[in-house]
């Protein structure tokens, strides 16, 4: 028997598979990134039988959930912002195989996706769904596809505010992103109460700027274009976005996530001004009225936390942490004692930088040493203050892992 991976454009993927004894031939496609003909995008995926919160095993380690809303853990939790994903070899022998989003789409494949670092790295304190930000613009209708080399690209982005016209601003959730509550459900099931199961969401300025850019750019210049010479559509566009981005969070939550993640990563290229008119008050609304929802519908008020990289101008952090959120993530442009003195009060996630993962165990076991001393280690939790990068050493990761663990107790322990 013998399994041969075609693609079927930019959206399908086509397995062929060969029964040399027979000679006949099964096909089985993988979910397609454009709806059918009813709207469903991954239609042809392989269902998965939600099962009701209810019926979930009690949850074994809780350290990520507590430290999240200030309880004391005995030592700090520690997860990593990419953690499934290129730098490990078994992820990428699993993309030879499958495009980036039909990875996304089909609910087993996602879920081998996410519990990867689980399973190489056991002591890990949560696993995060694999996923993408841009399901998002995809479930309003947008082309979206992954190129080798360049990342994700929208064939077709938004250059005018008539644009706005083609989207579709209340989509179906179900039928668009149902395969990522799939796959959500799909990680709490095979996780098996072992570490809490993170669902996350890009924030609206960063999906509206990978919208109007039509890619990854470094000036975002375009995007910026419209904040100031088309507002009136731009609030229009990010509160579709939120609008959105609040019942798929609240879905996901329903699906089995313990904790939500915002990812504001384009925050940070907005000056103060235009933050506090086109990023601030949509990061408020969506913390506050996930929560809302959450207790209507009687699902678990979930923890919350946000990253807005680069928002760390002053007066940022602290109207970021007087929000619903319950945690503020960092990236690692500001020093772990500053941080903690300006929240003092606040759950805090992050912050080492990534490219500390390039140097040697002993020299990452020092730099997470300090940052530990600079934020403490209650009402924290360790994480990297963005994503890793696709050549670490998984080696490199263990060692920063095994660093917080280890280092974060003995803290702990000596204050006793």
């Amino acid at each position: 028997m013998e399994a041969l991976l075609f693609f079927a454009g930019a959206g399908a993927a086509l397995i062929l598979t060969s029964n040399h004894e027979t000679g006949k031939s099964d096909k089985k496609t993988y979910g397609e990134n454009r709806p059918d003909a009813h709207g469903n995008i991954a239609a042809n995926r392989k269902k998965v039988q939600r099962v009701p919160l209810k019926e979930f095993p009690p949850l074994l380690n809780d350290r990520l959930l507590k430290a999240a809303v200030g309880e004391p853990t005995d030592r700090t939790p520690v997860w990593m912002m990419r953690q499934a994903g290129r730098y490990l070899p078994e992820f990428r022998e699993l993309r030879k195989k499958a495009d980036f989003f039909n990875m996304c789409q089909e609910p087993e494949l996602a879920c081998q996706v996410s519990l990867q670092p689980l399973e190489r790295f056991p002591t890990l304190d949560a696993v995060i769904v694999f996923s993408d930000i841009l399901v998002i613009p995809q479930a309003m209708g947008m082309e979206v596809i992954m190129v080798a080399g360049k990342g994700p690209v929208f064939p077709n982005p938004l250059k005018l505010p008539t644009d706005l016209e083609k989207l579709v601003m209340k989509p179906e959730l179900e039928k668009t992103l149902g395969y990522v509550f799939d796959v959500v459900n799909l990680v709490r099931q095979k996780v098996n109460g072992r570490v809490p199961v993170i669902g996350f969401s890009g924030a609206p300025f960063t999906l509206m700027g990978y919208m109007i850019e039509g890619g990854g750019s470094k000036t975002l210049s375009n995007a910026k274009r419209w904040l100031l010479n088309h507002p009136v559509e731009s609030h229009r566009l990010l509160q579709a976005l939120t609008d959105i981005i609040v019942e798929y969070t609240v879905r996901k939550v329903e699906a089995g996530a313990q904790l939500l993640q915002i990812f504001e990563s384009n925050g940070g290229d907005l000056g103060p001004e235009q933050y506090y008119e086109f990023s601030y008050p949509y990061l408020a609304q969506i913390a506050r009225r996930v929560k809302e929802e959450l207790k209507k519908k009687k699902l678990p008020v979930v923890p919350m936390t946000v990253f807005a990289r680069g928002v760390n101008f002053e007066g940022a952090l602290e109207k970021l942490a007087a929000t619903e959120f319950d945690a503020v993530s960092l990236d690692w442009c500001i020093d772990p004692t500053v941080a903690r003195n300006r929240l003092k009060n606040t759950s805090i996630q992050g912050n080492l930088d990534p490219c500390t993962l390039y140097a040697s165990p002993g020299r990452i076991r020092q730099e997470v040493g300090k940052m530990l001393n600079g934020f403490g280690t209650q009402n924290y939790i360790a994480n990297l203050g963005h994503g890793m990068h696709p050549d670490h050493d998984p080696e490199h990761a263990h060692a920063f892992i095994k660093a917080v663990q280890e280092l974060s107790l003995e803290m702990n322990q000596n204050k006793k």
